[in-house]
């Protein structure tokens, strides 16, 4: 009775015990699994991403040739303006005052004028009669044209006054909507050096344009005329359209990165771009649509060395079991010479010797042994490719887009792909 006691606590130790050495001599044993992408139909289309600011069509800086106090503001922000409506207008009464003094001036010149011609008639006459001399006669000339001379300068000095007068009231030039407002009553403003902006007139903010800075590198793929989709951050969930209607040919330089200012039409009947804002534009350079793709990690894929070993070897002995008149056919389309018939596979794999619109594609048969497929690749939008031709896969076949590891656990894992179809010609 004690040892079948003893027994009965033993047996699972030992039971424990040899699990524990069984999972850890099974722990870290793994094998090679693969990771597939599909062949799928879709569209596919190549962008240029790129970001711009949204601004008016036309804009208009109001500002002031004169300086003074503002005495009255009429419009504020957002306040759609006629042309010629009133914006605002400054303090008059020293602007108005220059005005009298300048008439002032002109009516002493013209007194003065008249002084001078009526001297020279009057000595001109006792001139006729020989009275006298000449020399006497040409100084009253020249106070006549000296009178004339300052009389024109009092006309134009008066007319100054005038004009800066009326710069006092300031109008609005065009017809469109107020988005700056710089200016408040009481404020003084100085136009001595420089105008100051008083406000900011947008003519028509149904039509906006992006200034849109595109790098040197992707500059030459963009013509006036493309298409381009964008959007704001505003309204996330929606898509805006425009067209490029220029290029423009200054470059700017910052960090040395030269980049090109485009200028892409937009329209905003809704007026929901408000100038300012920033917006994701893309450049639609290219598109297609119910294409045959592939994911890029699936060109990029290349077996092991032992890998293509095997593959190599499997298919030169598939080479030598063909009849003669296929040898020669293949011999043929390969190029001929002993190349094609055991060196044609490993040449086509090197991805330096194939022009660029070739890649390869590695898949599994039905027997589960590596493959691989030469295909004409055309557009990419750096996620898929297009296929435009290849031999013995088609729409649904998988193909081979990466390596994982998964535990084996001493339970060999079938390497065939689940839902394998097999490709045509198999």
């Amino acid at each position: 009775m004690r040892l079948r006691s003893w027994l009965y606590v033993l047996i699972p130790i030992l039971v424990i015990i040899a699990g524990y050495y069984i999972y850890k001599s099974n722990r870290g044993k793994a094998e090679t699994t693969y990771q597939f992408a599909s062949l799928v139909r879709g569209d596919l289309e190549s962008t240029i991403s790129a970001t711009g600011t949204l601004s008016p069509v036309t804009t208009v800086d109001v500002g002031t040739q004169v300086s003074g106090t503002i005495d009255t503001v009429f419009v504020d922000y957002n306040d759609n303006v006629r042309q010629g409506q009133l914006l605002a207008v400054l303090d008059t009464l020293l602007l108005k005052m220059a005005v009298l003094d300048a008439e002032a001036s002109v009516e002493k010149a013209e007194a003065m004028l008249r002084e001078a011609e009526a001297n020279y008639n009057r000595n001109k006459q006792l001139f006729d009669k020989g009275m006298l001399a000449d020399a006497d006669l040409l100084s009253f000339e020249v106070s006549v044209k000296a009178q004339k001379a300052t009389l024109k300068s009092a006309q134009a000095s008066l007319e100054r006054a005038r004009r800066n007068l009326e710069y006092a009231v300031i109008r609005s030039p065009i017809s469109g909507m107020v988005i700056s407002k710089n200016v408040e009553t009481g404020q003084t403003v100085a136009a001595s050096f420089s105008t100051p902006t008083l406000f900011k007139i947008a003519e028509d903010l149904s039509r906006m344009e992006i200034l849109v800075d595109v790098d040197e590198g992707d500059i030459g793929m963009i013509k006036a005329g493309q298409e381009v989709r964008f959007e704001v951050q505003a309204y996330s969930d929606k898509v805006f359209t425009g067209v490029v209607t220029k290029v423009r040919m200054q470059p700017t330089t910052v960090s040395n990165v030269v980049t090109y200012t485009v200028v892409v039409a937009a329209a905003n009947e809704d007026n929901l771009l408000l100038p300012g804002m920033t917006a994701m534009v893309d450049f639609i350079i290219e598109q297609k649509d119910d294409v045959l793709l592939v994911a890029n990690k699936a060109l990029r894929f290349t077996p092991t060395n032992e890998q293509l070993q095997a593959f190599q070897e499997r298919r030169k002995k598939e080479f030598e079991n063909l009849p003669d008149s296929l040898k020669n056919e293949r011999r043929a389309r390969m190029g001929g010479g002993a190349r094609a018939d055991t060196g044609s596979q490993n040449s086509q794999m090197m991805p330096r010797q194939r022009p660029k619109d070739m890649g390869q594609l590695w898949y599994l048969d039905e027997r589960g042994q590596l493959q691989m497929e030469i295909v004409r690749t055309g557009m990419t939008d750096g996620t898929s490719t297009e296929i435009v031709h290849c031999r013995n896969l088609a729409e649904g076949d998988r193909v081979i887009g990466g390596v994982g590891t998964a535990a084996t656990n001493n339970t060999k894992t079938n390497s065939q792909p689940r839902g394998f179809r097999p490709p045509p010609g198999f």
